[in-house]
């Protein structure tokens, strides 16, 4: 008999680990949306392409850093924070600042907003934008020749980063998973 409740007891206590950790889950991937929902809307970026980048740069842990001196959510270098503090008009600013959620998903969202107007005339802004983002203006140079200058799926066919193909492809991913988060408002 005492076995019995034993077992039930361990189920029930299961159970409840499962629905917390389930729990802690969703508060880490959500804890940062309200930031990331007015980053992208001053700069005009899809939210759920926000999350997406966050996801996939620090798992939403906001005081990581990169080998390359990037950090926070959005992994921002020190060059694009400067950018941004200087179209923004920001004084003062030091590259450490944006180890704060709010200033980081700004920092990125207008980064994002950028790469995504320097590509406005392919048939998909978005995964010439997510290169750029991940690999930088000079090796996007070498990607754009013949049709991937303007065609997306012929721009990933000649990618001969592996891993810059990858970030790609899992961002793009991710970002159809936060639809739930982000919705898309038809106006």
């Amino acid at each position: 008999m005492h076995r019995r409740w034993y077992f039930i007891v361990a189920v029930v206590l299961l159970i409840d680990l499962i629905g917390v950790a389930i729990w802690l889950r969703w508060q880490r991937d959500h804890r940062y949306d309200d930031h990331i929902r007015h980053a992208a809307e001053k700069y005009g970026v899809d939210a759920a392409l926000v999350k997406a980048v966050v996801w996939r740069e620090s798992r939403f842990k906001p005081a990581v850093r990169g080998k390359a001196g990037e950090i926070g959510l959005m992994q921002i270098r020190e060059l694009a924070a400067n950018e941004w503090a200087t179209a923004e008009k920001i004084p003062n600013f030091h590259h450490e600042h944006i180890l704060d959620p709010g200033s980081n998903t700004l920092v990125g969202a207008w980064y994002l907003a950028k790469m995504l107007k320097r590509y406005r005339q392919t048939d998909d802004p978005v995964p010439f934008a997510l290169a750029d983002y991940n690999a930088g203006r000079t090796k996007m140079l070498d990607w754009l020749e013949d049709a991937a200058k303007t065609n997306s799926a012929a721009f990933l066919e000649r990618m001969d980063y592996p891993g810059t193909k990858d970030y790609v492809t899992h961002i793009m991913n991710a970002r159809e998973r936060f639809r739930r988060d982000f919705p898309v408002i038809a106006r």
